[in-house]
């Protein structure tokens, strides 16, 4: 893990310190359950490509072709050596541990729909050849967590866009066609599909929050032009008068 990763999770845990007041984010099992489970499959599969010699490739996003699209399902989970594999598989666990922490409302939808749509994507424009790697459902995470921080413009959920900038910003060059062997595609149909996701969902879950006006004594002494209106003073009740009469009782007679 790099300096810049552990810095990442560094950030992650002080903000999720700093966000335990906020009544909408609740830490649950699943915030890093499922992330695990995420990364586990795609080792898992890794490893019994190499214990039985295996090569899945072929169940890759194949564009264009109908027997390509099964791709689009099992791409991700398929990687060509362990360099592939590490690079995804940290970034992948940190994207995917914020989604479903600070997006858990729609984490499922965005795991699930997005990475669908990324593959179909791929599928659509993307040169003939065999795609496969998680790196499409990176993007897809990358994307939305940073643009879906922006828009919300929740002050807390910004930080998280602007870390994620921070450590991940240089991704955004491998949308365009600078490696050979790389399926800068895939990336680009995740940055696409993100950004898409983060606009479509951007009220659900945590916004900003409005600023509801209350209105106090004070104001009721303006009316809605901001005129001053005197306070109405009650006439004072005029106290019938009352009159006593004394009476002395006489000295008693010796």
């Amino acid at each position: 893990m790099t300096e810049l990763q552990k810095c990442y999770f560094g950030f992650i845990f002080v903000i999720f310190n700093i966000m335990k007041t906020e009544q909408q984010l609740k830490f649950f099992p699943t915030v890093f359950t499922i992330p695990l489970l995420f990364v586990f499959a795609i080792w898992f599969v890794y490893w019994l490509e190499i214990k039985f010699g295996w090569n899945f490739n072929k169940f890759g996003v194949y564009p264009r072709n109908i027997s390509g699209l099964k791709g689009v399902f099992c791409s991700p989970f398929i990687h060509s050596d362990t360099n592939h594999l590490f690079n995804n598989s940290v970034p992948l666990f940190v994207l995917s541990t914020c989604l479903f922490y600070f997006y858990k409302e729609v984490a499922a939808k965005i795991l699930i729909y997005g990475g669908i749509i990324t593959g179909l994507l791929t599928w659509l424009i993307a040169r003939e050849s065999y795609h496969i790697g998680a790196s499409g459902i990176v993007y897809l995470l990358f994307s939305f967590v940073l643009f879906s921080g922006v828009i919300r413009k929740n002050y807390r959920l910004v930080a998280v866009s602007f870390i994620t900038i921070f450590l991940y910003g240089s991704m955004v060059w491998y949308v365009l066609p600078i490696k050979e062997g790389m399926s800068w595609e895939g990336h680009l149909s995740g940055l696409i599909t993100g950004v898409v996701f983060a606009l479509l969902y951007r009220k659900r879950g945590i916004v900003k929050e409005k600023f509801k006006f209350s209105q106090t004594e004070f104001d009721s002494m303006f009316d809605e032009d901001g005129n001053y209106i005197p306070p109405v003073v009650d006439e004072e009740i005029e106290l019938k008068e009352i009159s006593y009469r004394y009476i002395y009782k006489e000295k008693e007679q010796e």
